[in-house]
């Protein structure tokens, strides 16, 4: 069945805002939800931060979601502590939690003050954090030196089904490397023909038959001028190459680097649009390309009016669209 989730941006909200909205979108008719789980945030104007551990306890409680979260374990976090986080989590709200892993971006993981490596040294490190993570969540005494380093860890409250991991890419290559280990795939909407690339990258690097998720990044308002002006001031500090939004430091750089995008430029990052009409149309064609769970990402600051319409618009139809299309619905 498909999943029409929210996303929870704490670079945006203050957390206690973030709870309203969730339990909003559930009443709505969403039916999951994730976060992101930043230091900083991309920008000064966006000026949130919120710690997403302690948010989703309370999250969950609060909601019958399933949730997930984007981690990068290795620098900032050490893997068995994220390891024991995950584990609680999902001993608290069984088969209700997933962890999707990426590599990290500078604005978060310099702040302990190391060296921040380079993709292949960081995606090295990621594998081994995950390695780690999956023998603690089995029952396993872990002693491991490499990139990382545990010694004599052992977790004692562990869920009954450990947490998927879900390998978080952006291009092609990390798609088609993670295909291989991670149990699930998350990436960010995209033209479908760049999406496709990504889709198939993944299921040849061993990803064939697992489950895809997709953060869509939208702006919905009341038009489309709205829709635009709300993109363009919160998130075109987010529409370059991965290679500079990963190594950047500082939210003030991120505003610098964005201090001659124009709203238009938004077009092929951020799905803006007052239609819902049109938002369902693009969403089916994600869903069209294997994409199970769909976490909108509404990045304009109107959060309760986006939640309100695409529960009573958007999430029935590509439901029965879904029960339609599927044999035996």
């Amino acid at each position: 069945m498909i999943q029409i989730g929210y996303h929870a941006s704490h670079e945006q909200f203050k957390p206690s805002t973030l709870l309203t909205y969730v339990q909003q979108a559930a009443k709505a008719g969403f039916t999951a939800a994730m976060c992101s789980d930043h230091f900083h945030p991309w920008t000064e104007e966006q000026g949130e931060s919120g710690f997403a551990w302690s948010w989703l306890g309370a999250a969950m409680q609060a909601t019958p979601f399933t949730y997930g979260v984007v981690n990068a374990p290795g620098q900032r976090y050490h893997p068995a502590i994220i390891a024991q986080a995950a584990a609680t989590l999902q001993e608290m709200f069984p088969d209700r939690f997933w962890i999707a892993v990426g590599s990290g971006q500078a604005v978060n993981e310099h702040i302990t003050g190391t060296h921040f490596p380079m993709k292949e040294e960081r995606n090295a490190r990621l594998k081994e954090c995950v390695d780690v993570m999956r023998a603690l969540w089995a029952g396993e005494t872990v002693n491991h030196i490499g990139r990382v380093v545990v010694e004599n860890a052992k977790l004692y409250s562990r869920p009954q089904n450990p947490p998927l991991i879900v390998g978080a890419a952006i291009t092609e290559k990390t798609a088609k490397w993670i295909g291989g280990w991670a149990d699930a795939l998350i990436t960010v909407s995209a033209p479908p023909e760049k999406l496709q690339k990504v889709v198939d990258a993944f299921r040849q690097g061993g990803g064939e038959g697992k489950p895809m998720y997709l953060k869509v990044q939208l702006s919905y308002d009341k038009d489309d001028k709205t829709a635009r002006m709300g993109a363009h001031e919160q998130w075109r500090a987010n529409i370059f190459e991965s290679s500079l939004l990963t190594e950047l430091q500082m939210p003030i750089q991120f505003d610098y680097a964005a201090k001659h995008v124009r709203p238009e430029d938004l077009d092929s990052f951020v799905r803006i649009s007052s239609s819902t009409d049109q938002h369902i149309e693009w969403l089916a064609k994600d869903i069209e390309l294997g994409f199970s769970n769909l976490y909108l990402h509404n990045v304009n600051r109107h959060q309760e009016q986006f939640i309100d319409a695409f529960g009573q618009k958007v999430v029935p139809a590509l439901t029965q669209q879904n029960r339609a299309a599927t044999p035996g619905k």
